[in-house]
């Protein structure tokens, strides 16, 4: 896989996954909820980690510098 996800992005989907996975863990919610955030939460989370996000390479998105797409 190429590194589609990069620079300032990985950063903000690995936090922003561990958010939603917080929240859908300890906030209480009804299951509707909790699964309308772990879900999420579990997609941004892996897709930061790995620095590939399949929708993006579908759209032909890559936010990636150039040097890290050809090393991975």
């Amino acid at each position: 896989m190429t590194c589609n996800v990069g620079g300032i992005e990985r950063p903000i989907r690995i936090l922003m996954g561990i958010a939603l996975i917080a929240i859908g863990a300890f906030a209480n919610l009804p299951l509707i909820g909790t699964a309308m955030a772990l879900v999420p939460g579990s997609i941004a989370l892996v897709t930061g980690v790995i620095g590939y996000c399949p929708l993006w390479a579908l759209m032909g998105l890559n936010s990636c510098p150039p040097e890290m797409s050809r090393n991975r």
